[in-house]
This record gives C-alpha cells, sequence and structure tokens, in this order.
C-alpha cells in the first residue's frame, strides 16, 4: 500500500484564527469571499474608495456610474435654475418642467463637453456654473476611464469548481476528491493547489483545527481541460477516523487555494473557494466528461463537471505491522 507522509507542517496556520463561535456558517464562500465581520474602522477607512470601486460586481459599478451621471447633472440644473433661467439664452420651454428639463439636457451638454450650440449660458455667473461644471466633466471622464481601464486590465481567476466534493474508493483505499476546470480560454499554467481541512475540535467546540491535506499531486503544468484534485486518505490521514457523520458533528470544511500563472496577463493569479460537510458526497465516483468531436479533437463538457456516481467504499485493511499499531493507538 503506498504512504503518504506527513509531517509537523501538516498543522497549518491559515489566518482564520483558531477560536470560532458562529456555528453552521462557511469561513470561506464558494465565491472566494471570507465570512468576517470586522468592525471599529468606518466603512471608507476598511473599503478605500478605489478598492471599493475596482473590486464591486459590474452591475453594481454600471449602476453606480449612471446613478452619478444623473445626480451631478441633476445637481447644476438645480444650480442653473437658482442662477436664473433668463441667463440660458435659447430655452424654448414654457411649463417650469419643461424649462428644468432643457437646464438638466444643457447639464449634460456641458458635463460632457458636446455642447450642441442651442443654449448658451449668459453673464457672469451662468458662465461661472458653465465653466465649473467642464472641468467637473473633463476629471470625470478622466477618472471613469481610469477605473474601467483598471476593472478589465485587472487579472483574476475564473476556475468552475464541482459543486460536491466525494470520498471516492482510490487504488485500495480511499480519497477526498474534487474536480475544477478553467472557465475562460486564456490559458492557465504551472496550476498549484493547496487544501486545508477545518473542523471543531472534539473536547473544545469552541476551538477550530486546521491540518494541511496532503495531495497526489499540488501541482500541473498546463491548464486545458480539469484537475481532479485528490488527498489520499491513508493511516496518516486527519480524515482517517471521519465518517458521514463525523464530518457534520465537527462542522467540518474543507479550504482551496488555488494559484496559477496568467500567460495572457503575464501574472500570478488566485482563486479560492471550500466545502462544507453537506456538500461532501461519502461514497462516490467522478463521471468522466471527455470525448472528441468530428475533427477528432478532445471536447471537455463543462457542464457535467459535478456528476459522479454512487459506489461502495473498499474496507481498509492495513498491511504492515506499523500501520496496524497504529490504528491500534487510536483505538
Amino acid at each position: 500500500m503506498k504512504r503518504f507522509h506527513h509531517s509537523s507542517t501538516d498543522f497549518q496556520d491559515m489566518g482564520l484564527g483558531t477560536r470560532t463561535t458562529g456555528r453552521g456558517e462557511r469561513m470561506i464562500n464558494q465565491d472566494g469571499s471570507f465570512n468576517v465581520e470586522r468592525r471599529g474602522l468606518s466603512y471608507f477607512e476598511e473599503k478605500g474608495i478605489y478598492h471599493w470601486v475596482i473590486a464591486m460586481p459590474w452591475s453594481r459599478f454600471m449602476l453606480l456610474l449612471f446613478g452619478g451621471y444623473i445626480v451631478i447633472n441633476l445637481v447644476f440644473a438645480s444650480l442653473y435654475m437658482a442662477a436664473g433661467l433668463q441667463n440660458l439664452d435659447g430655452m424654448k420651454a414654457v411649463s417650469s418642467g419643461g424649462k428644468f428639463l432643457e437646464a438638466f439636457f444643457f447639464s449634460a451638454q456641458t458635463f460632457t463637453t458636446v455642447g450642441y450650440g442651442r443654449l448658451n449660458p449668459v453673464g457672469v455667473l451662468s458662465n461661472i456654473i458653465a465653466s465649473t461644471e467642464s472641468l467637473c466633466g473633463l476629471m470625470a471622464l478622466a477618472l471613469a476611464t481610469g477605473i474601467l481601464y483598471g476593472r478589465f486590465s485587472r487579472p483574476s481567476a475564473k476556475i468552475l469548481f464541482s459543486h460536491n466534493a466525494i470520498i471516492a474508493p482510490y487504488q485500495d483505499m480511499t480519497a477526498f476528491m474534487f474536480r475544477i476546470a478553467n472557465q475562460r480560454s486564456n490559458q492557465l499554467i504551472e496550476l498549484e493547489a493547496s487544501v486545508s481541512f477545518s473542523f471543531l475540535n472534539k473536547n473544545d467546540h469552541t476551538k477550530r483545527e486546521f491540518r494541511n491535506l496532503r495531495l497526489e499531486r499540488t501541482k500541473i503544468n498546463f491548464f486545458p481541460t480539469t484537475w481532479t484534485i485528490v488527498h489520499p486518505i491513508d493511516v496518516d490521514s486527519p480524515m482517517k477516523d471521519f465518517g458521514p457523520n463525523d464530518f457534520i458533528d465537527h462542522e467540518a470544511e474543507i479550504v482551496i487555494l488555488l494559484k496559477a500563472f496568467d500567460d495572457t496577463f503575464s501574472q500570478t493569479v488566485y482563486s479560492r473557494s471550500s466545502y462544507r460537510a453537506e456538500e461532501i458526497v461519502y461514497g462516490a465516483k467522478f463521471t468522466t466528461i471527455f470525448g472528441q468531436n468530428d475533427k477528432g479533437i478532445v471536447r471537455v463538457d463543462l457542464h457535467r463537471i459535478n456528476e459522479h456516481n454512487l459506489v461502495e467504499l473498499p474496507v481498509y485493511e492495513p498491511d504492515t505491522i506499523a500501520e496496524q499499531e497504529s490504528l491500534s493507538s487510536l483505538k
């Protein structure tokens, strides 16, 4: 039987703390974000405006951009109204609402430096407001361009994880496995995986332990298809005494960190995720998702990345005296 030797480095500090008072919540969400609430800082001290704008989802960013554009023009339209609409030459509207709309659209044209020319400011006050708005528009355009470039140029890994991890037959024992794939068409090379096993201490359920899981292989050079990451559950594995109910009772969570070199951006990218106890299928085997197209090229169906079949697990019997003594000492 193949042995996977472990050392003191199996006790790993993930930086998440060993003390926990919350129950039932995962430490790392499947999208890679952390379930941590920090207090004592103001909102902008914690976030930082630039980081907040760069990291927010695209939908929220576009809403912020469009909302900010509307609010700024509403403010300047109100200033034109306060300065007196007689100072905007060329206005044709008669009603108050129509005049405000014309002032709003004049503000939009000034802010974006389009300037169609039908309306134009008359007098010192209106020209000061228009000049100030033009300056704000130029600065806002430069700022928005920089932020858009920063969002588009920020490298990130888009890794697809199987929805479930499994405990599957492996050689003459069992192994913990999950499957990943690159969702993008870019090339990731030198992909490395680090997997940690977190669980509540059996004597103190307010203390969480972290153990590094030794993998069948920790690195692959190319990542064009899929990678099934395997942790053999041998006599030295921290999972060796865990059955289906033990994973749930100890609120087990498997924390994953992936690191790769993005050939497109020539930068290192990272991806994080985790599996909770209820997401681990005990006694299963992933089905193959490989095939060939009409030209004989390898085809990978990523819609089936989570497909697995239930199977019986082998009964582990230690085949060396050392392993028998090690198992006896655990009883």
